[in-house]
């Protein structure tokens, strides 16, 4: 079977729809990351002026101190909150990436389908196990990419819990840091 103009022109009009959305997507993700950034310079920023005015303006040592502790567990966890908004954007934009993927992968398989059909109909006597041989190969195909597609699902779903807990331990870290900052200074005040 030979593909008429036609059929190659849309093709192409469809693989360039689809690299403009997702190059469309590509920068939406781009921008959540800058604009998330800009407002972590921004706050940034701002608090570090704020922080600099109190020391600045502490009687004595234990005061001082007092101001560098409370900043320990608020630190960590706005790091732990930006790698949170990172990843779920690299998450979002790679699901929009996956989705793409698999929609032009099914096309794709109906396609190949739909030619090897037409083959077989026109195909001259005597051809039907080259047909079913062909057949055979792309169901093949579907199964492993089926499979390869379930487990990477399931590691992407294991990377999240990792990450899920690797934050909440880091969180449970800057607390305790933080307390027992909080416990040192107040024995060096008491001695």
């Amino acid at each position: 079977m030979s593909f008429t103009p036609e059929q190659v022109a849309a093709a192409h009009k469809a693989n360039l729809e689809t690299l403009f959305g997702l190059t469309t997507k590509a920068f939406e993700g781009v921008e959540k990351l800058v604009e998330l950034n800009m407002q972590v310079v921004k706050t940034t920023l701002a608090e570090n002026v704020e922080h600099a005015k109190r020391t600045l303006g502490a009687r004595d040592a234990q005061e001082l101190l007092a101001l560098q502790v409370s900043l320990i567990q608020p630190v960590a966890e706005k790091a732990v909150a930006y790698s949170r908004h990172v990843y779920e954007i690299a998450a979002d934009t790679q699901s929009e990436f996956t989705r793409v993927a698999e929609a032009q992968l099914a096309e794709s398989s109906r396609n190949v389908q739909s030619l090897v059909d037409n083959f077989a109909k026109n195909a001259p006597a005597g051809s039907e196990s080259t047909v079913a041989i062909v057949k055979s190969a792309i169901s093949a195909a579907n199964n492993a990419y089926e499979s390869v597609q379930k487990a990477t699902k399931q590691a992407v779903e294991i990377a999240e819990s990792n990450f899920q807990a690797a934050a909440t331990a880091a969180t449970k870290a800057a607390q305790q840091a933080s307390a027992t900052a909080r416990t040192a200074g107040k024995k060096t005040t008491a001695a």
